[in-house]
């Protein structure tokens, strides 16, 4: 009694395989069928290192929000004082802050005093934004206190203040100098509030990597900014930093719990959500963009199976006539073409991996042979974004790439499968 063989049986391996290594004048493997390999494996390449630039740059983006920004912000509803002005403070900006900083996933918490000043030096103005902050609270803001950008001691900050790279260009000052802060709500007096003027040394200067935050923002002691801008014993909000932004949102409920009544939660993506679905918006473009590209790379597998099926249709004659069935014939082409599209994805993949492993060494090629220095294309608003390789992101590439050749290859191979054995021997 036979049996019959199984899927995918050694034979038909073994069958695919000297198609596969069989000469063109052997009939074997067509020249388009090598184009259709070349093409996935660019195709493939270009969709690996392009994903990885891709998540390289929404990085470095979200780190320039986050280097100088906090991720939560717990600020108060409005109320009213005795004299029945709407005023927004926390009085117990310490306890808030203790409670805050037992919330799980929560690193650092700092209450903050602000207010928006005018700043004056060399017969110049600027409106700053000026943050009152602790000594060893602004210390851990990573892009103010990089001593690669900053100049000046960060140590003498409780002895003035320090200032944008933006701010310090548009006043003409640098570290040493004093910068006269005016605010319109200054001393109040029995006619009225007088404006508050006072000069401060600038004992710091900081380049954040965004034009909006060196243009325009102060950071001074926060005891000095509760006397400056009437804030005694209290502050305007909290600045919270968590382990891992991108999971802000599940901490939004526990810090508003630990907060208490009468806050509110602002995160850092809902202030920059228009930004982020941007990218969101671009990055779907782009893959789809690319995913066309594969396609089209694998529709090459197409005609160099057609064109290996026709010269191999004497053999297909000859195997159908031994005994062999339409499937085992359908998968003998099918592996053909699968083993083009695993090969050109294997291939490609490594291409991406290591061209996202050496951007550096790519761009220093680049600056080579356009004779143009990064240093100054960077320094005139150029960015270069690095490549961060995620395995969610070659996991894409890969399925992409596979199942279209796949898919595609199953076509021809039906073609091969139903041809007709008579025909094909008729005039051998």
């Amino acid at each position: 009694m036979s049996r019959t063989p199984p899927p995918f049986a050694p034979f038909e391996w073994m069958i695919a395989w000297r198609y596969l290594r069989a000469r063109r004048a052997e009939g074997g493997v067509s020249v388009m069928t090598w184009i259709s390999l070349i093409g996935i494996t660019l195709a493939v390449f270009a969709l690996v290192a392009t994903l990885a630039v891709r998540s390289g740059f929404r990085t470095e983006f979200v780190n320039t929000i986050l280097g100088a920004n906090a991720h939560v912000t717990v600020y108060p509803t409005s109320s009213r004082d005795e004299a029945g002005q709407t005023v927004r403070l926390i009085p117990d900006y310490d306890e808030m802050a203790v409670r805050v900083s037992e919330v799980s996933g929560v690193t650092r918490v700092a209450p903050l005093v602000k207010g928006q000043v005018m700043a004056a030096a060399n017969s110049r103005n600027a409106g700053v934004e000026v943050f009152g902050i602790a000594p060893e609270d602004l210390s851990d803001i990573p892009a103010v206190a990089d001593p690669e950008t900053g100049r000046g001691d960060l140590s003498r900050f409780g002895e003035g203040i320090a200032i944008g790279s933006g701010v310090a260009r548009e006043l003409g000052v640098d570290v040493g100098d004093d910068v006269r802060l005016i605010s319109p709500d200054g001393v109040k007096t029995a006619f009225g509030t007088s404006p508050r003027i006072k000069a401060y040394e600038v004992t710091y200067v900081f380049t954040a990597g965004r034009l909006d935050i060196d243009r325009t923002r102060v950071y001074m002691p926060f005891g000095e900014a509760q006397l400056y801008f009437n804030r005694e014993g209290a502050a305007d909000e909290l600045e919270v930093i968590v382990s891992n932004p991108e999971e802000v949102g599940a901490l939004t409920g526990p810090i508003q719990q630990a907060a208490g009544a009468g806050t509110l939660i602002w995160t850092w993506q809902d202030a920059s959500g228009a930004a982020l679905q941007a990218i969101a918006m671009q990055d779907n473009a782009l893959f789809i963009l690319l995913a066309i590209l594969v396609l089209i790379a694998t529709m090459n597998i197409i005609s160099g199976l057609v064109m290996l099926v026709k010269n191999k249709g004497r053999d297909i004659g000859i195997l159908r006539t031994v005994g062999l069935t339409e499937g085992a014939i359908m998968r003998v082409f099918f592996i053909v073409g699968a083993s083009i599209g695993v090969i050109g994805t294997v291939a490609g993949v490594a291409l991406g991996v290591l061209f996202s492993l050496n951007i550096e060494s790519v761009y220093a090629v680049v600056d080579l042979v356009t004779g143009s220095g990064r240093d100054a294309l960077e320094r005139s608003g150029f960015f270069f974004p690095p490549a961060e390789l995620r395995w969610g992101d070659l996991a894409s590439a890969v399925a992409l790439s596979l199942g279209l050749s796949f898919v595609i290859t199953i076509f021809p191979a039906r073609r091969a499968a139903r041809l007709n054995p008579v025909e094909a021997l008729r005039y051998e």
